[in-house]
């Protein structure tokens, strides 16, 4: 039996636990994946205080490396199901475990385009994560699409690795961060294809060889999505917990609809979606759940 049960541990979830074993409260972390979540997959970060730049997996190692210095308890489990009486109930691919509150902050996923084949291709030209697939790709001609702060930063980090660089956008304008788009338009390897869709993917000996769009065809080894997110919460289909669109619903308390359950990070209904403000929703949701206790 645990106080408190923490479901992710990327920036919010390790940041709740750093608050909560600090506040003396009986804590246990579960990762399905790697420590640091989506932030691993992150080529460089320039605007988090402390750091001029780093990169993701540096910060990610450094998040894991405090868990470990503070003998915060963690297990490397996927979650299941959820059971969410008084005393909550979480499965486990290998354990069963119990807690009076529990913090969901598991963040979110990278979304497909729906293309045939696309599944397939994934390693043999499709790639989610330009830092980490980046150098697979030395000196070819690559794609990214996407029109957000994503897909801007993945196509300057590429820039530095491949010969030319697409970066597809379905929109006549970006909707990302100025200075990355300013940073886009001045680097010369980079080529924008505005108002474009790829329709089809073109494929040679199972690998990708080029991309047809709506107007034209584009020969590339490599194809790097970025158009947006899905909310890990598919474990809790099971429940009555408020959601829209998959996202979790909560109030300025960081609590759900559910008693004694709370919600932080990438993982709830918000407007900004960045590693700062995760890092303080995670914080935030474990001084109200000190309060509650302490009510």
């Amino acid at each position: 039996m645990y106080d408190l049960i923490i479901i992710g541990m990327g920036a919010s979830g390790i940041s709740a636990g750093i608050y909560a074993k600090r506040s003396g409260l009986k804590v246990l972390l579960l990762e399905q994946n790697m420590p640091g979540g989506v932030i691993n997959k992150i080529a460089s970060i320039e605007n988090y205080p402390g750091f001029k730049s780093i990169t993701g997996p540096d910060l990610a190692t450094n998040l894991y490396d405090q868990v470990k210095s503070l003998n915060i308890p963690y297990k490397l489990e996927t979650v299941t199901d959820v059971i969410l009486d008084k005393i909550k109930t979480i499965k486990t691919n290998h354990n069963i475990y119990q807690a009076k509150y529990l913090l969901i902050a598991t963040g979110r996923k990278p979304k497909f385009l729906g293309l045939e084949h696309e599944q397939e291709l994934l390693g043999k030209g499709i790639s989610t994560c330009a830092l980490c697939d980046g150098a697979f790709y030395k000196n070819q001609d690559v794609a990214v699409v996407g029109g957000g702060s994503s897909a801007l930063a993945e196509a300057l980090y590429l820039a530095n690795i491949v010969h030319k660089v697409y970066l597809i956008h379905r929109r006549n304008e970006f909707r990302g961060e100025e200075i990355l788009i300013e940073n886009v338009k001045n680097t010369k390897n980079i080529e924008l294809i505005l108002n474009e869709e790829i329709t089809s993917l073109i494929i040679e000996d199972t690998k990708l060889k080029g991309l047809k769009l709506k107007n034209k065809e584009l020969t590339v080894t490599g194809l790097f999505i970025y158009i947006g997110f899905i909310p890990n919460t598919d474990f809790l289909q099971n429940t009555n917990l408020n959601m829209e669109n998959g996202y979790l619903i909560v109030n300025d308390k960081y609590e759900t609809n559910i008693e004694g359950v709370y919600a932080s990070g990438d993982v709830i209904k918000k407007d900004i979606y960045q590693i700062i403000n995760a890092s303080s929703e995670g914080a935030m949701a474990i001084l109200n759940i000190i309060k509650q206790i302490n009510y």
